[in-house]
């Protein structure tokens, strides 16, 4: 079955509050992937071999900060159920993010991409989520780097930190006006400079989680200095607090709501076969087996498109 088209693919993910409300009638659900102290390894075997049997095949996606009890079990699966037909896509971006580019792929899932399509072009659409928090501290913070500078800022009393973990690091202190000021760089240019945090050059929508921090800065200040075209409000994830190192938290995520640009851009990259797994691809890896691209040549032809907005 590798490498055929209008091949139905179905999404999972390890997390429910990775499944963020579908945008229309269309968008199907994600499948939960449950962690080993949840469901019995027959149990989830059971349910994935399901899952193949049904939609031929299946793209899990799960965070980079995920158990490593849980990560384990995914692989054990594929592993015993001797199946190519099961990506695994391991993201390093913080839980809204992940929850932005999951809706977008379940997006995509029902159009008339083939699965290796789908999985592969989760490295694709990373790079058009901005993905960043409000923090009350920076001090626990590792997943964004921090000066020392800001580290000692921390620990006065009422400050706040504008930080954007993706597509490029981005760290500023939020001034009592709600106003940013420069803190550890990467700061200015781009349709946000107004906010302090650059922001998209194309139209997106802002999604917001409220964790316990109280400020409007992220839809009074960001949202129109970013020029999005609607802010929608969501739970916080469970993970959010850890990945961000701090309860008192804002996360935020702009992305590209319309599907026929998601269509669009997907559609836009040259398309190969994977030499080692056969199946179909964009850009520079295989998204079910990772294998890169080859010969060389090829993986410079897709480089272009996916490394727009990229670090």
């Amino acid at each position: 079955m590798n490498g055929e088209t209008n091949v139905p693919t179905a999404i999972a993910v390890t997390s429910a509050d990775l499944v963020l409300p579908p945008t229309d009638q269309q968008t199907p659900t994600a499948a939960l992937l449950q962690a080993p102290d949840a469901q019995p390894l027959e149990a989830a075997l059971v349910g994935m071999n399901v899952m193949l049997e049904r939609y031929g095949y299946v793209v899990a996606v799960y965070p980079a900060s995920i158990a490593t009890a849980h990560e384990r079990r995914l692989h054990t699966i594929r592993s015993m159920l001797e199946t190519d037909r099961l990506a695994l896509l391991k993201l390093d971006l913080p839980p809204l993010g992940i929850a932005v580019l999951v809706r977008q792929l379940r997006q995509l899932s029902i159009c008339d991409f083939s699965a290796g399509v789908v999985a592969s072009a989760a490295r694709l659409l990373s790079h058009y989520i901005y993905a960043g928090a409000l923090l009350n501290s920076v001090t626990k913070l590792d997943r964004v780097p921090v000066s020392l500078k800001s580290h000692a800022k921390s620990w006065m009393p009422g400050s706040q930190f504008g930080v954007l973990a993706n597509p490029d690091p981005q760290l500023i202190k939020i001034s009592s006006s709600g106003t940013g000021a420069g803190a550890g760089g990467g700061v200015g240019g781009g349709s946000g400079a107004g906010a302090g945090l650059s922001g998209p050059e194309f139209a997106t929508q802002l999604l917001v989680g409220k964790g316990t921090l109280v400020s409007d800065w992220v839809t009074a200040t960001l949202a129109p200095a970013w020029q999005v075209s609607g802010v929608q409000e969501t739970g916080l994830p469970a993970d959010s607090p850890r990945w961000w190192g701090t309860a008192k938290m804002i996360e935020f995520a702009a992305f590209l709501p319309d599907i026929s640009v998601l269509y669009q851009l997907v559609a836009s990259v040259r398309r190969e076969k994977c030499h080692w797994c056969g199946i179909e691809l964009i850009g520079d890896r295989c998204g079910f087996c990772s294998a890169p691209l080859t010969p060389p040549e090829n993986q410079s032809r897709a480089a272009g498109v996916l490394n727009q907005g990229s670090p």
